[in-house]
């Protein structure tokens, strides 16, 4: 569970540490600017932004009911990340699985990928698919549709 806010943690206390700095040296206003571009990149490397995450055996079975595929993530990948943004509000017809949540989603990911926990791993039709670009996540949600 910690180690899934550790990033975000660092970001905020490391944020806080040079933003009192500014304001040490009388720059209230750098301070202000450090500290919310600090809290903005805490929040983005957090769970918080993504859809809410289930177990991979759940996952499995809700996938094989609706045909949606499965995302298996972990906070903190910039490559999760840029796929989640360039998804938008298409993010929440997939399954997210966290693999530092679950060990059976980060068994299947290491299995799919050479031993390797690469993520974002995406399974549509059983067929494992590592870092795909997010144009073509989009038109394999727009083909399940």
């Amino acid at each position: 569970m910690m180690r899934i806010w550790f990033l975000p943690l660092l970001l905020v206390l490391s944020g806080s540490v040079i933003a009192a700095g500014q304001l040490l040296r009388g720059n209230p206003v750098a301070a202000v600017v450090l500290l919310l571009l600090f809290a903005l990149l805490a929040a983005a490397t957090s769970p918080l932004i993504f859809p809410r995450s289930i177990g991979a055996q759940e996952a499995q079975r809700r996938s094989a009911a609706d045909g949606r595929p499965i995302v298996f993530w972990r906070p903190g990948c910039m490559y999760c990340l840029r796929l989640r943004i360039r998804l938008g509000r298409r993010a929440r017809q997939l399954h997210w699985v966290n693999i530092w949540r679950d060990p059976a989603g980060a068994a299947m990911v290491r299995s799919a990928n050479d031993g390797n926990e690469t993520v974002p791993t995406l399974i549509v039709a059983n067929t494992p698919h590592s870092n795909p670009d997010p144009a073509w996540v989009r038109e394999q949600l727009a083909s399940s549709d």
